[in-house]
């Protein structure tokens, strides 16, 4: 709501936790004033309820933490919306401003904040892959409002997307597991919703070497008490991209509708998302007994300009919520996705320390389909003096995915520092009517309760999921069942804050999860089925809210049976893989003006019970003794109001490549710059932004994880406008 006055105009908002945020601006838009939240007692339809009431998952975000750049509070799957600083785990929520701000365009961007994760592949590559404490996270089991195998199977797109949450450690017991059971950590992808005032944003952008970005914002409430929303998200990319031969065509659009009734809240979230992407960069391998080269240009390509990697996905999510009292809550969800990827090119090996590589052209179709579902009930009582907040959850997925490789013929042989030119080959085959050469069902039923004593100050966590996976391996050409592997545990959880005083929380927990193997789509037996496997940490921290800053401490012991390529590039999984680690993290703006997100991880991985013995003791593969990251930005209103400078340190140190530690890659860093200048014209809100990553144009391997080399991100220039209509 707009209230005009002779010199400025007050712009009312309501957040959402039903208080108003107050806006002042300008007349002359020479300045913009954020006033304090104004505590509002509001009643309605359209009014979410307080947090102190069983809160589900539909509807506006949580309130970000002071800075704007991280959530105050984030979900804990069957436990629902819980306080950052009252949880007994390690999780941080990055924000749609921190995305806005940043010009993200990839989930990498995004996770490029948190020191916990890396990157476990090459940049414009069309796929999405991350290492979380130390541990692969693929981007199949990226979750999407809570559901798995709705985003798109390797790439996600971020424009849709209000929050990134990011859990440090197995999210088992929260959210079931997802479809390759990862343990690391879980990445969950929260939606946006219709505000409560219209928003129509218009985004035009450019991106080195010559790609141009034009993305559109629109948010709608309608009904006698806002009632309805609907929220659409396009974008649409195209161009070269910084890395030589590489062109890429991007398009996503994602409407999402919602409902906010007085006990019933519904959802609808629909998308679609393509990408053409030509000579796509790829993972390289390197053989043994020789040292690894150093990193080339990082604009050189190696993969042929006739190489690409196309792909699109359409989904749809429906949830739905209702209040039987105001402690009791029952929700459903489904969603469903279609995936189509083809790859037509290869993964390098390089074969000596001079960079020579051999690379076998292939033809990769894959498709894939999956049905997900979850129910559940939460709510909360008392029994005496002990408040109980409880969750159960029942989950399904149904999944079946099509991967056949075709050669296409003979190898070629070239230099990762001058590679050759090859002629032009074509693909061959009919990929839409593959038939599936693998299908699994995930499954569980879990049960935890929050029990907490003394205000809230002591709050322990107990629970459980029964999980079953059942995994098949198909005949490629009949769809005949030819392996089989079931599994099934009970995966206990249980966490523990304890709050001396208001600000302090101390945690711990303990958590087991099934891990299922992925096979790679390079290995001899890529549609092998693996039986799922146990893993389990044990954490223990403290969280510090400062009210401006928080600070977060975690110490962790993480371990999981491991799989890797053999010399034949069979995979097998062979002992076990310790990661011990300490975390710290800041985020928040402790000075006005002076916004922080970022923090330290210091990883001690080590390879267990290894075959024979022979690698016992051993630094696990991929694993850096140490990753910071940190971004700050910095408000210069003496300079001109509006007006802000950003940038980012990120730094990880050296990894090792095999299993014997004789192959290593050095330690590297990379220093992000940017501006930022925002203000009003013809009482429109403006943004220009200015960014450049790798200011430096330092050329380096990104990182070993799984056995794969990948090379880091070259220089490249973000320019955009937005205007808010």
């Amino acid at each position: 709501m707009w209230f005009w006055m002779r010199k400025v105009s007050i712009l009312l908002s309501a957040t959402a936790t039903g208080a108003v945020l107050c806006t002042v601006i300008a007349a002359r838009a020479e300045e913009v004033v954020q006033l304090d939240e104004l505590s509002v007692e509001t009643q309605g339809q359209g009014t979410p309820k307080s947090y102190g009431a069983v809160v589900g998952v539909i509807g506006h975000a949580p309130p970000a933490y002071a800075g704007g750049q991280v959530g105050s509070r984030s979900r804990l799957g069957l436990l629902g919306n819980r306080n950052s600083f009252d949880q007994p785990y390690s999780q941080t929520s990055f924000t749609d401003q921190l995305i806005r701000d940043q010009q993200a365009h990839t989930l990498q961007d995004v996770i490029n904040n948190d020191p916990a994760v890396r990157t476990n592949v090459p940049p414009s590559s069309g796929i999405q892959g991350f290492l979380i404490r130390g541990f692969p996270y693929f981007a199949q089991d990226i979750a999407f409002n809570g559901l798995y195998g709705v985003s798109d199977a390797f790439n996600p797109a971020i424009e849709p997307i209000e929050r990134v949450e990011v859990l440090h450690g197995p999210g088992t017991l929260l959210t079931g597991i997802p479809l390759f059971g990862n343990i690391g950590g879980m990445i969950n992808l929260i939606p946006k919703r219709a505000l409560d005032v219209p928003l129509t944003r218009v985004t035009q952008g450019y991106i080195s070497n010559a790609q141009s970005y034009t993305a559109v914002d629109l948010s709608r409430r309608y009904g006698p008490s806002n009632e309805w929303g609907l929220r659409f998200n396009g974008a649409y990319q195209f161009g070269r991209t910084p890395i030589d031969l590489q062109q890429m065509e991007f398009g996503v659009a994602a409407l999402a509708l919602d409902y906010r009734g007085e006990n019933l809240r519904l959802s609808a979230d629909l998308g679609y998302q393509k990408t053409d992407l030509n000579a796509a960069f790829r993972t390289r391998t390197v053989s043994p007994g020789f040292p690894i080269p150093r990193a080339p240009d990082l604009r050189i390509n190696p993969q042929q300009s006739w190489e690409y990697h196309d792909s699109d996905n359409k989904s749809v999510a429906l949830r739905a919520e209702y209040d039987l009292t105001d402690a009791l809550t029952l929700y459903a969800a489904y969603g469903h996705s279609q995936f189509y990827q083809v790859y037509f090119g290869a993964t390098l090996t390089i074969f000596n320390a001079l960079g020579d590589y051999r690379e076998p052209i292939n033809y990769l179709p894959y498709i894939s389909n999956a049905d997900t579902a979850e129910a559940g009930l939460r709510g909360q009582f008392d029994t005496g003096p002990v408040r109980h907040e409880f969750g159960i959850a029942a989950t399904g997925l149904w999944y079946d995915q099509s991967q056949i490789t075709y050669p296409v013929g003979p190898t070629i042989v070239s230099n990762i520092y001058a590679p050759v030119t090859a002629p032009p080959r074509s693909a061959i085959g009919q990929t839409r009517a593959m038939p599936p050469t693998t299908a699994r069902i995930n499954q569980s039923v879990a049960v935890a309760d929050t029990l907490s004593i003394l205000d809230g100050n002591v709050q322990l966590t107990v629970g459980g999921r029964w999980q079953g996976i059942t995994v098949r391996s198909l005949d490629s050409r009949t769809g005949a069942t030819t392996g089989i592997a079931d599994s099934g545990a009970f995966s206990p959880g249980a966490g523990l804050v304890v709050k001396p005083w208001e600000k302090l929380s101390l945690y711990a927990n303990y958590s087991e999860g099934l891990t299922d193997p992925s096979v790679p789509a390079t290995a001899v037996n890529a549609n092998q089925a693996f039986g799922a496997v146990r893993s389990d940490q044990i954490e223990a921290g403290a969280k510090y809210d400062f009210g401006s800053l928080g600070l977060g401490f975690a110490a962790y012991d993480l371990q999981q049976p491991f799989g890797f390529l053999d010399s034949t590039n069979r995979f097998r999984i062979d002992g076990t893989q310790r990661n011990r680690g300490l975390e710290v993290t800041a985020f928040g703006e402790p000075v006005t003006g002076i916004r922080v997100v970022g923090g330290v991880s210091l990883i001690d991985g080590r390879l267990l019970k290894t075959q024979g013995g022979q690698f016992n003791g051993n630094v696990a593969i991929g694993v850096p003794a140490v990753q910071l990251n940190l971004y700050g930005e910095y408000d210069l209103p003496w300079l001109a109001p509006g007006l802000t400078v950003t940038g980012r340190v990120i730094y990880t140190a050296a990894q090792y490549y095999d299993q014997a530690n004789r192959q290593t890659i050095p330690d590297w860093a990379t220093l992000d710059l940017g501006l930022r200048y925002k203000t009003i014209l013809q009482d429109r809100p403006v943004t220009w932004q200015a960014n450049v990553l790798n200011v430096t144009g330092n050329n380096y391997w990104a990182t070993t994880g799984r056995g794969l080399l990948a090379p880091g991100a070259p220089r490249t220039i973000l320019i955009s406008a937005s205007v808010d209509f």
